[in-house]
């Protein structure tokens, strides 16, 4: 049955290849254990690749635990799952954040597969399409490594692992990446709350070395870069806001804007890419493919 659903959402998507000029960039970001500043920092490096003219969307995934809305100071009153009830358009459910930038109110992964045999499921792609034109999606996925979490994480062209330099956060974020390594060889980290680059290297060299003994293989494990510990980042968050947007000169910003550099090279570097999988319609082709 879902290999029957597969085929057709296959020959949906298939489709409108000719109306798309380009494929979307999907980033997931994870982290072992709640409390290490996932949202935030994917909130915040949303923000700044639209600064830079990319058309972004940020893909809440973590619905039992959902807090974008917050960090953006918006209000959310339906989600994805209304969409696949039929309770809502697409349209109806995006929030614009700022020029470029798009917050796309998601549903669990395993709870959003429930609908994709109906009918409900091949309009939602249709409508999916206003979305066609990102070049980077972000998913806020949920914390540790639930059966759903791995979906989006298999699905992404790019993983990142946040984590801080605490022992619990650091064994988890080890448990995290020792998961994603069945799944892929490539697992990007970004080190939150460190007091300098020589602690996130540190930190980070210690978790590779584990990692290169215990798990062995293909993995590529890179350090993406690191956030340093700052009063600012949590005064944003208590007013709703985002560190980048509220104190720009922080450090914390000119760190994520290193971040977003990295991102954007990788992006320049991989135009030479199918245009078939592109926005939320393309990022659901994907979790079907892996379902």
């Amino acid at each position: 049955m879902m290999g029957h659903q597969a085929e057709k959402l296959e020959e949906l998507v298939s489709s409108n290849a000719a109306k798309k000029s380009k494929k979307t960039r999907f980033i997931a970001v994870t982290s072992g254990k709640g409390g290490v500043g996932k949202s935030t920092i994917s909130s915040n490096l949303a923000y700044t690749l639209a600064q830079k003219g990319l058309n972004v969307g940020i893909f809440d995934a973590d619905i039992g635990l959902a807090n974008l809305d917050v960090m953006f100071n918006v209000k959310i009153k339906k989600n994805i799952l209304h969409v696949l009830k039929g309770e809502a358009s697409v349209s109806d459910i995006l929030i614009p954040i700022t020029r470029n930038l798009i917050l796309i109110p998601g549903e669990s992964g395993d709870e959003i597969l429930k609908y994709s045999d109906s009918a409900l499921f091949k309009r939602f792609m249709e409508e999916a399409q206003v979305l066609d034109k990102l070049d980077v999606m972000i998913i806020d996925t949920g914390a540790g490594i639930g059966e759903h979490i791995q979906m989006f994480l298999n699905a992404a062209d790019d993983v990142i692992v946040v984590t801080v330099p605490d022992p619990a956060a650091i064994t988890d974020a080890y448990a995290t990446i020792k998961t994603i390594a069945t799944l892929r060889d490539d697992v990007n980290m970004i080190m939150n709350q460190v007091k300098s680059e020589k602690e996130a290297v540190g930190v980070f060299e210690k978790i590779k070395k584990v990692a290169s003994v215990n798990i062995g293989g293909n993995l590529n494990l890179q350090l993406l870069g690191k956030i340093n510990s700052d009063i600012k980042v949590s005064s944003a968050v208590k007013q709703r806001g985002l560190f980048s947007v509220l104190y720009p000169s922080s450090q914390a910003t000119k760190d994520i804007e290193l971040i977003v550099q990295k991102i954007i090279s990788k992006l320049e570097r991989n135009m030479l890419v199918k245009s078939t999988e592109s926005g939320l319609s393309g990022l659901f082709k994907r979790l079907m493919d892996h379902f």
